[in-house]
């Protein structure tokens, strides 16, 4: 892998998207009018500051994950990953390209979410702001990984859509936010512990509530960040040039 190559290629992307006004607006506005919708919905009980944390996880992950995976899947459709890939720039270079380049606009997206939910919605937050941030910038980079995961084996947009209920429903309903992992029944409590979403959506209630140290945070980052490690290896090994 050539570090050059790979910031030409996150270079070449967000110059896409910068042009692209509807995918600005979805990657950046739309999870934090989500959110807002359900502080609306929620404004007279005490639900969205129990579920508020959950939901900082899961619409930026829903919306990563959706984008990253057709985006780059169009690419490959195109015949554009097959002319990349023909010049000096391995499968390596081209997934971490994408990983940085749509990992830059979770960063953007994660703050806009965040600051959002904390000073337009009120979501209260008893431990940092910041550690707040880096486990949502973690999470929607997860979303990120597991979209350029996802393109590898689709071969069109409705195929995509069908890897949600595969890898982001369960997820969600294991994930917590409806009912405590700790109320689960055992098997399901066991399998929720190997999904990336619950240890992200533990990690941001922890931090909201201040019930747990920063070692504690730190732990649940390390795993979510294991987990992008492994969808960017297996990305580059599973990518084709072309869908047949």
């Amino acid at each position: 892998m050539n570090p050059r190559r790979t910031l030409a290629t996150a270079g070449r992307v967000l110059s896409q998207v910068r042009h692209d006004p509807r995918t600005i607006v979805l990657l950046l506005v739309v999870p934090s009018l989500l959110i807002g919708l359900l502080a609306w919905i929620f404004s007279d009980t005490p639900v969205f500051a129990t579920i508020g944390p959950g939901m900082i996880a899961l619409f930026p992950f829903i919306v990563m994950f959706l984008v990253t995976s057709i985006t780059t899947l169009r690419e490959r459709r195109t015949g554009t990953l097959e002319r990349l890939l023909s010049m000096p720039l391995g499968k390596g270079d081209l997934i971490l390209g994408y990983t940085l380049a749509f990992g830059l606009l979770a960063v953007a997206q994660s703050a806009v979410a965040v600051g959002f939910a904390v000073w337009v919605c009120g979501l209260e937050i008893s431990g940092s702001i910041w550690l707040l941030l880096a486990v949502a910038v973690a999470d929607a980079v997860l979303g990120t990984t597991l979209g350029l995961l996802a393109s590898a084996f689709a071969r069109t947009e409705f195929q995509v859509v069908q890897f949600m209920p595969a890898l982001v429903f369960p997820q969600i309903l294991l994930g917590g936010i409806f009912l405590p992992r700790e109320q689960l029944p055992d098997v399901l409590r066991s399998a929720s512990d190997w999904l990336p979403l619950s240890h992200a959506i533990d990690a941001l209630q922890a931090v909201a509530t201040d019930s747990q140290d920063a070692a504690y945070v730190g732990g649940e980052l390390l795993i979510i960040g294991a987990w992008i490690v492994g969808a960017v290896v297996l990305g580059s090994v599973t990518l084709r040039r072309r869908t047949p």
